[in-house]
């Protein structure tokens, strides 16, 4: 049995739907291709949806995390602490504002941000919080923005991979100054092209991303640029794509819940075997990419490899050690979590399209490998 790690048909029981929604696009008589009545109408069904005060559409979730610092004016001089396990955007979005990256350690089971460790890189010249969810496992929200409020900084949530999270019963998004979301393809919430939001209630910060996100126009007045902004609008085509497919999304998140169930129940038991599984979901779980964390890492690959499975590593290094970063990282300095993590972490396949007989395959192999691993020593 072959098993991919991502699934060759995301979109083809949408694909008739995704073609005619192209020819509407295309030959409607307003030839409106980007931020029209289809991505307002998008933004409006995710407002609502999340509650939120505003949601604006920009073309991706790095994107959407640039729009949100240029809109709290974050820039040279300032601060931001982010961790210091995660993806390139949240030191790489930071240094593009002109300001400074400062990474924390993470917690060791969340893989999230660590409060305590962001507290301590607190400094003068910190402006903002900077926490990602990752995985499955929302970052401790409620402390994150605790910090936020008694040190007088901005909170910047980036869910970009959360859609589906929830913590305290508040959507992941909705936990920060502003949130972001991502839609690329492999989201839970994804599509065939590149997108974002940013989700926000303040109403003044959501008037400068949808400025900034348009060249600084401000919408009334077309070629006349009040702040320096970017090219980051939302593709008409797509924005009615999701459109459509926004109704699936509970049964989508609700298949993808079911296997990462089903993988925790298989793997509780091989934690003294040296593979460390998520617990079964509950309250700020959400059901995006199920990640292991094994001792033997790249063996475990390997003999899933042999059996048809494909794994990723989807943070091999820590943000300090990747070299484009290492030039803004403390020398000396260490995150002993976060460096644990980037060793450990192996990421099985989890997507709707996976059949039950797919999931017991994985599971079967994951569990022989660690039994057989004992055994061997």
């Amino acid at each position: 049995m072959t098993v991919p790690f991502f699934a060759s048909d995301l979109f083809e029981s949408d694909r008739d739907k995704l073609l005619e929604t192209l020819y509407a696009v295309g030959t409607g008589t307003a030839q409106k291709f980007i931020l029209g009545e289809h991505t307002a109408r998008f933004e409006r069904e995710l407002r609502d949806l999340l509650g939120a005060g505003d949601v604006i559409a920009c073309s991706s979730g790095t994107s959407a995390l640039s729009l949100v610092l240029r809109a709290m004016e974050v820039g040279r001089g300032d601060e931001v602490v982010v961790p210091a396990f995660g993806c390139a955007p949240l030191a790489a979005t930071i240094l593009d504002a002109g300001a400074r990256p400062v990474f924390a350690d993470i917690d060791p089971v969340r893989l999230t941000i660590d409060p305590a460790a962001a507290e301590a890189l607190v400094t003068p010249r910190t402006k903002a919080l900077m926490p990602a969810h990752m995985f499955t496992v929302m970052s401790d929200m409620p402390r994150m923005r605790e910090l936020a409020d008694r040190r007088g900084l901005r909170l910047i949530e980036d869910s970009a991979l959360a859609q589906g999270g929830m913590l305290g019963g508040r959507p992941a998004g909705r936990w920060g100054d502003a949130g972001v979301y991502s839609f690329v393809q492999v989201k839970t919430y994804g599509m065939p092209g590149e997108g974002g939001v940013v989700i926000t209630d303040d109403p003044g910060l959501a008037a400068s991303v949808r400025m900034l996100r348009n060249h600084g126009q401000d919408g009334r007045h077309r070629f006349r640029h009040h702040r320096i902004g970017l090219n980051s609008r939302f593709d008409e085509v797509m924005a009615a794509f999701q459109l459509h497919r926004l109704a699936g999304l509970p049964e989508r998140l609700a298949r993808r819940t079911e296997i990462a169930s089903c993988y925790s129940a298989r793997f509780a038991p091989l934690a003294e075997l040296g593979i460390v599984a998520p617990p079964v979901g509950g309250d700020g779980r959400f059901p995006y990419v199920y990640t292991l964390l094994a001792e033997h890492r790249d063996a475990l690959a390997a003999h899933l490899a042999a059996q048809g499975v494909e794994t990723h590593v989807y943070y091999p290094r820590t943000l300090p050690a990747q070299p484009a970063f290492a030039p803004f990282a403390p020398g000396g300095a260490s995150w002993p979590n976060a460096e644990s993590a980037a060793r450990r972490n192996l990421s099985l396949p989890l997507h709707p399209q996976l059949s039950d007989r797919q999931v017991a395959h994985i599971s079967d192999a994951v569990c022989a490998f660690a039994h057989e691993s004992r055994e061997a020593r």
